[in-house]
């Protein structure tokens, strides 16, 4: 055979030998390419991680008052029912005083539970974990931040308006990146507002169904986006802040607008 096709034998064989190395080529770069997107990943979710603890240290003193506020009330209520207890003669049969004593553990309940939500919201504001993607309502997150962010609103004289929608907003995301991402983009207006004088700060949230994609838009009152930015405010991580790492991509408008679809 080989003396009849030594030729055929020897092209067959190189073709092989050449496809042979030609897919090993392939699978050491599709291997290649699988570890640097997991690498990718990995140092987003980190960056992600870095970003939260950096909203979290900018919003500490919304965050204090928001504990410090049912603290004092529980203690104020607590002192209030030990005195009560202390009295010289308490009647603790005599109906006023239940109905008092109830009152007042009834406050340090819904105060106890105030408190607790504070740190639940944070806990999950900073705890790492893994990109997850759930069926999730957008309604339903923008109400928590926006809950969440009150208090900062009121520290720094903004009127926080929310429209949401009637309907049920379905999406399918990670619970915490959007919650992120939504917080920078409030947080960001808020401080483009800075200037603004303080009748005119007033943040809207909407969220409203467009076909079958769910949106949400935060809008501001502030200065708006300068034309020579606009051609750049797409870039990854751009920001005409001092500091921030710029989550959320702003449009022109009337009004600094951010949207988010």
């Amino acid at each position: 055979m080989w003396q009849r096709y030594s030729w055929q034998i020897a092209l067959v064989t190189a073709v092989i030998l050449v496809q042979a190395v030609f897919i090993s080529v392939l699978l050491r770069e599709h291997r290649r390419r699988q570890f640097a997107e997991v690498q990718s990943r990995q140092r987003m979710a980190e960056l992600a991680h870095v970003n939260r603890f950096s909203t979290a240290g900018e919003l500490t003193a919304s965050i204090a008052h928001e504990i410090n506020q049912p603290l004092g009330s529980i203690m104020t209520n607590a002192e209030t029912a030990q005195a009560i207890l202390k009295s010289q003669t308490p009647d603790i049969a005599e109906l006023p005083i239940i109905v008092e004593l109830k009152d007042i553990l009834n406050d340090i309940l819904e105060d106890d539970r105030r408190a607790t939500e504070v740190i639940r919201r944070m806990r999950s504001l900073l705890k790492k974990a893994p990109f997850e993607l759930k069926r999730l309502d957008l309604n339903d997150i923008v109400r928590d931040t926006v809950e969440f962010l009150s208090s900062l609103a009121v520290g720094r004289k903004v009127e926080l308006v929310s429209r949401i929608a009637l309907e049920t907003l379905p999406i399918l995301a990670d619970r915490i990146q959007l919650q992120q991402v939504i917080l920078n983009l409030v947080v960001n207006g808020i401080d483009a507002m800075r200037d603004t004088s303080s009748e005119n700060r007033i943040l809207s949230i909407r969220t409203s169904r467009i076909d079958n994609y769910a949106q949400l838009s935060v809008s501001d009152r502030g200065p708006g986006v300068a034309e020579e930015q606009l051609n750049e405010i797409f870039q990854p991580f751009y920001t005409s802040k001092a500091e921030g790492m710029a989550w959320g991509c702003p449009s022109r408008g009337p009004l600094s607008r951010r949207t988010m679809g």
